[in-house]
């Protein structure tokens, strides 16, 4: 597959950022609507203690309720592992459960984690279920969820490598995946690299009005006077 890649110092500039900066930066460039890019709270961070999670979407699709009628268990899909080498490195497995409702059984799980670490996957985004949290949080492997689950029960990869729905979120394979303690959203691609910049301009412009709502000098005639009235711009520093 043909995929943007960001450089190495721009992908990590990123990924030291929480979403919440970053979710300000790509809507400080208003390259889409703020309702979107990211998924709903009904998706959590199963390790919020982790450093953020960055990483290119390896999608498929899975069910786990009954019996695949192709015979394809979890652990013998090496079409998918297959796969997960078109996808630019480091890789984040994302799995739409398709059954209703989802989560009755979990595809990922120590050994689905510990082969896709080995296939440099840093972690795996689902509606659906996860399970084996203890010997995954050790491995360093990121785990966003709908729940958790004892069993893989029938969970199989229905299919693999088109766009998927977690949660209302769109992902297509080779999308930019970013995740944290607050949840996870979409990088675009196409300003990206602009990301460090804007950050640094609106960090800026925050650790001036913090630090004055702290001073001795605050008032609110103040306050107004500093707060933002453009939009999307305050000022012409953070245009594409």
């Amino acid at each position: 597959m043909t995929a943007t890649v960001l450089s190495s110092a721009v992908f990590e500039k990123i990924r030291e950022l929480d979403t919440c900066r970053v979710s300000n930066a790509i809507e400080r460039l208003n390259v889409r609507l703020r309702n979107e890019g990211f998924a709903s709270a009904s998706v959590h961070c199963q390790f919020p203690h982790f450093s953020p999670m960055l990483g290119y979407a390896a999608t498929a699709r899975i069910r786990a309720a009954a019996s695949p009628v192709s015979a394809h268990w979890y652990h013998d899909r090496i079409d998918f592992l297959n796969y997960l080498t078109t996808i630019p490195e480091p890789r984040v497995i994302v799995l739409q459960d398709m059954d209703r409702p989802a989560g009755f059984g979990a595809l990922m799980g120590e050994i689905h984690a510990t082969v896709a670490q080995a296939l440099h996957c840093v972690g795996c985004v689902t509606n659906g279920a996860v399970r084996d949290l203890v010997p995954i949080e050790r491995m360093g492997f990121h785990l966003f969820s709908g729940s958790v689950a004892v069993s893989h029960a029938y969970a199989h990869i229905a299919d693999f490598g088109e766009p998927v729905e977690i949660s209302d979120l769109k992902i297509c394979p080779g999308d930019l995946i970013h995740g944290d303690r607050h949840g996870i959203h979409t990088v675009p691609l196409s300003v990206a690299e602009q990301i460090p910049r804007i950050d640094a301009i609106l960090a800026e412009e925050e650790r001036k009005l913090i630090a004055f709502c702290r001073s001795a000098q605050f008032s609110l005639e103040g306050l107004v006077k500093r707060l933002p009235h453009g939009f999307p711009f305050p000022d012409d520093s953070c245009k594409i």
